[in-house]
C-alpha cells in the first residue's frame, strides 16, 4: 500500500502499536480515509518487543519450571533441558503470525500503511522519510502528507538512568534480553523492581538462573497494592530471588563479571552478575517527531493532552505511552478509540475509568479500580471481602501458589470500587470486576451469579460473600470450597 505525494487523508496516525492500529480501524469504520506511518514493524513495542514476546518467554519458562517439579503429580522426566533457539524461534513465529493478522485487518479496512519516519510539520502536514530497510531502491525523497487530523501514537522506549558505567557490554534493556538465542546469564541482576523487572525475574528464575533485584522504592511493584507487593516479594524470595529494596545503584564496573555498587540504609554494598537488566521505566518516544520550528506543550517527556486527548495544537491528538498515565497496551487501544470518537463527534463507546492492570508472574497478579487505601483517601467508607485461594479446590488440585481475591466496595450502597487478585488465571478473572465497576454493580449483583465448580473463578463468590460477612464457613475460614 502507498500514497501519492501530497495525498490528503482525514486522519494520519503515527505509530502502529495497539493504540495506533486500533484507532485506525475505528476511523475507517466511521468512513474516514486513514493512513498509518510506521518506522519499524507493524504492531509496535507491545507486539514486537514487549507484551507478546515477554509472555511467550514466560509460557516456556513456566512449563520448564513445572516440568522440573512434576514429581508431586506422579510424573518423572529424564533429560529435561532448555532449547533457547527453539524458544526464540517460537517467539518469532507467534509475533509474525500476529503481525500478519494486524496487516490483514488494516488491509480489510482499506487503511494506507506508509513505512518510514514521520516528522510533524504543522497541525495538518506530516513529512515521511522512507527507511532504507523498507525499500530495495535508494530513493530517499521525503513525501508530504496532509490530514484533517493527526494522531500521535509513537509509544515509548526503555529509559537508561545516568549511572556511572551503565554503557558497558552485558548491561541490557528488555528489548535486548528478548532477542537472545541462548540463555546468556546464569546470574542476572535487575535494576528496577517494577512490572518489567519482576516479570523478567520470574522468567529467569524459572529457567533456573540466579536472580537479584535492586529497587529504589521501599518495595517491589510500588504502584500496586502493598499487600500484593509483599506477597510477590515473599514468593520470589521463597524461590531464591534476592531483593534489595530502598537501594540506589551508584555505579557499575567490570572485572571478571559486572560489579554493581549500591547503597541502602546500612551502607554501600557490592554484588556481581554476568548480566544486568536495566528496567527502571520507559520514556516517551518523541525524538525527531517535530519540525524544529514546531512544538507541542509537554509534561516532562510526555505530550500534554486534555480530556479529549487533544494536544496544545488543534487537530493534533496523542494517546498511549507518549502521554501521562498508565502505560498499558489495552489502555492505549481504548484511548485510541475515544480519541477518534472525540475527533468526529461520535458518542463515546468505551469507558476509561476502570483500566485493569496485569502482571504475569507465578502466581499472576491483576487489579482494577481502587485499593482499600485509595478508596479511603477519596473519602469512601469502605467494606472489604477477602478469600484465600488455599481454600479453592482448583488451586489445591493444581498445586498452585497461594494467593487471594480481595474486593473493595462502598459501604453506603455496596457498589464495587476495586479488586485485587493474586492467583493462577488472575489476569482472566479481573474482567468480571472491571465489568462490575464500569456498570455500577453491587455485591448483591455479583452474588447472584452461579460460577462453575471446580474453577478459580468460583472464589469470586466467596470473596463477595465475605464483604457482608455472609459466608457460611462449614470448615475454618478459607476452607469452605474444599
Amino acid at each position: 500500500m502507498g500514497a501519492d505525494m501530497n495525498e490528503h487523508f482525514d486522519l494520519i496516525i503515527i505509530g502502529s502499536g495497539p493504540g495506533g492500529y486500533v484507532a485506525a480501524i475505528k476511523a475507517s469504520q466511521l468512513g474516514k480515509k486513514t493512513a498509518i506511518i510506521e518506522n519499524r514493524e507493524l504492531g509496535g513495542t507491545c507486539l514486537n518487543r514487549g507484551c507478546i514476546p515477554t509472555k511467550t518467554f514466560m509460557h516456556s519458562s513456566r512449563l520448564f519450571y513445572e516440568a522440573r517439579n512434576l514429581q508431586e503429580a506422579g510424573i518423572e522426566i529424564d533429560g529435561l533441558h532448555l532449547d533457547m533457539n527453539r524458544i526464540q524461534e517460537r517467539k518469532e513465529e507467534i509475533v509474525s503470525r500476529i503481525r500478519k493478522g494486524i496487516k490483514s485487518l488494516l488491509d480489510a479496512n482499506k487503511i494506507t500503511v506508509i513505512p518510514g519516519t514521520a516528522t510533524i510539520m504543522d497541525s495538518h502536514r506530516v513529512r515521511v522519510i522512507k527507511n532504507w530497510a523498507e525499500e530495495q531502491d535508494t530513493e530517499q525523497e521525503p513525501r508530504e502528507l496532509s490530514g484533517d487530523n493527526i494522531l500521535i501514537a509513537t509509544g515509548s522506549k526503555p529509559f537508561l538512568p545516568p549511572i556511572e558505567g551503565i554503557e558497558q557490554e552485558h548491561i541490557v534493556t528488555s528489548d535486548q534480553l528478548l532477542s537472545t538465542n541462548e540463555l546468556p546469564y546464569h546470574k542476572l541482576l535487575i535494576i528496577g523492581g517494577g512490572v518489567i523487572g519482576v516479570e523478567f525475574a520470574s522468567i529467569y528464575q524459572e529457567f533456573g538462573c540466579q536472580v537479584e533485584i535492586i529497587e529504589a522504592m521501599d518495595r517491589i511493584l510500588p504502584s500496586m497494592d502493598k499487600e500484593i507487593s509483599q506477597s510477590v516479594a515473599m514468593s520470589l524470595k521463597k524461590k531464591g530471588v534476592k531483593i534489595h529494596a530502598k537501594s540506589v545503584v551508584k555505579k557499575i564496573s567490570k572485572r571478571d563479571q559486572l560489579l554493581c555498587e549500591y547503597e541502602d540504609s546500612t551502607g554501600v554494598h557490592l554484588t556481581q552478575a554476568e548480566g544486568i537488566l536495566v528496567a527502571v521505566g520507559r520514556k516517551a518516544n518523541t525524538e525527531g517527531l517535530f519540525q524544529p520550528d514546531f512544538s507541542l506543550e509537554m509534561e516532562g517527556d510526555k505530550i500534554k493532552v486534555n480530556e479529549n486527548f487533544e494536544t496544545s495544537k488543534e487537530h493534533i491528538y496523542a494517546i498511549g505511552d507518549v502521554i501521562k498515565g498508565v502505560q498499558l497496551a489495552h489502555a492505549a487501544s481504548a484511548q485510541g478509540i475515544r480519541a477518534v470518537e472525540n475527533m468526529y463527534g461520535v458518542k463515546q463507546s468505551i469507558e476509561l475509568s476502570a483500566i485493569p492492570s496485569c502482571i504475569y508472574t507465578n502466581p499472576e497478579i491483576a487489579s482494577v479500580g481502587l485499593t482499600e487505601e485509595e478508596a479511603k483517601e477519596k473519602g469512601y467508607i469502605v467494606k472489604t471481602g477477602k478469600y484465600p485461594m488455599l481454600g479453592n479446590s482448583k488451586t489445591v488440585l493444581s498445586a498452585d501458589e497461594r494467593g487471594y481475591i480481595k474486593v473493595v466496595c462502598d459501604s453506603s450502597n455496596n457498589k464495587i470500587l476495586g479488586a485485587q487478585i493474586i492467583c493462577t488465571r488472575a489476569t482472566d478473572m479481573i474482567g468480571e470486576f472491571t465489568t462490575a465497576i464500569v456498570n455500577g454493580l453491587t455485591t448483591e449483583d455479583l452474588g447472584r451469579v452461579i460460577r462453575p465448580h471446580p474453577t478459580y473463578g468460583e472464589a469470586i463468590t466467596e470473596a463477595i460473600e465475605d464483604v457482608d460477612n455472609m459466608a457460611i464457613h462449614i470448615m475454618p475460614k478459607g476452607k469452605k470450597q474444599i
